[in-house]
């Protein structure tokens, strides 16, 4: 009876809560969900960018591999070339096949021999690009086997660039979950001392509740509806702070920086895209927060007052 008394007693005229709304602990707490909330979702965000970029890598790589044919003292190396892009097209599962031209193959070689050099006086490797209609129906093996005939030919599948570019991208992927799992932590912690420095300030409100009739329960269910509201408060700050960063970063990205490293940056983070999961997945940071900071609080204030009943 007296807890539903209670329940009701906020809602008079000038009467106040029984755990206070503002105080310099309050704010504080509201401040540190608000940072930590922030951070959980760039982090989040910055792991579903990762993955949906590894995911269009592995795609792409996995569509596209080269023959590269390499001078052979005897050989005409056009012919060798329309040879091995004759063979190509004639694979199941090839889409097309191209072979890339003496300047396309010198700028190939410009990052590592640098630009202004002459390369027509010596023969250089050349490539055929062959795009792929289905990774899965296109037969690899047969062509690999049908260029044995071509002298100096040897095809790549590039599929230990795919192993790294998934390797590094589940290494990040990973890295990015153990922050959260720190984050969360830490916001465990903050919270639990947050709680025991509220009910040892409201101690003397505390033992009225116990004098008067009310349970623990009653006295923990308080305080967590007041940490409840701090933390959707505070993770919904954090979220659309976190929002605004990626618009705000995505932007500048592609104002600031020049083409080239633009489509680099790009192509590492898909042009800061989050897309519907990755916008979902932020969104989510609010409810997950809110609860954390409420069961965190209700837990601690239940151990608190079994300790000093």
């Amino acid at each position: 009876m007296i807890e539903r008394v209670l329940r009701f007693w906020p809602s008079r005229k000038g009467a106040a809560p029984i755990v206070p709304e503002k105080s310099v602990a309050g704010r504080t707490l509201l401040l540190l969900i608000t940072i930590m909330s922030f951070l959980s979702a760039v982090t989040l965000g910055g792991v579903v960018l990762v993955q949906k970029s590894a995911i269009a890598w592995s795609a792409d790589v996995g569509r596209e591999v080269t023959i590269q044919i390499r001078p052979v003292e005897g050989e005409v190396m056009e012919s060798n070339l329309r040879t091995a892009v004759s063979l190509a097209e004639s694979t199941p599962g090839v889409a097309s096949a191209r072979a890339l031209t003496i300047a396309e193959s010198q700028q190939l070689l410009e990052p590592w021999l640098g630009t202004g050099l002459d390369l027509t006086a010596i023969e250089i490797p050349r490539l055929v690009v062959v795009q792929l209609a289905d990774p899965t129906d296109a037969d690899i093996e047969g062509l690999g086997r049908n260029l044995a005939a071509v002298k100096g030919a040897s095809l790549d599948t590039h599929a230990a660039w795919r192993q790294q570019l998934n390797t590094m991208a589940g290494t990040i992927v990973l890295s990015g979950l153990l922050v959260l799992i720190l984050i969360g932590a830490a916001t465990v912690l903050a919270i639990v001392f947050a709680t025991r420095g509220a009910m040892a300030t409201n101690r003397e409100i505390v033992d009225v509740l116990h004098y008067i009739g009310a349970s623990n329960k009653f006295i923990a269910g308080e305080f967590q509806g007041r940490f409840l509201s701090i933390g959707l408060q505070g993770g919904l700050l954090g979220t659309v702070a976190a929002m605004l960063f990626f618009a705000l970063i995505g932007t500048a990205a592609g104002n600031m920086l020049s083409s080239e490293a633009g489509a680099q940056v790009g192509v590492l983070f898909g042009r800061f895209a989050l897309g519907i999961d990755g916008i979902i997945g932020i969104l989510a940071v609010v409810p997950v927060i809110a609860a954390l900071t409420a069961i965190t609080s209700r837990v601690t204030v239940r151990r608190f007052l079994s300790e000093t009943s």
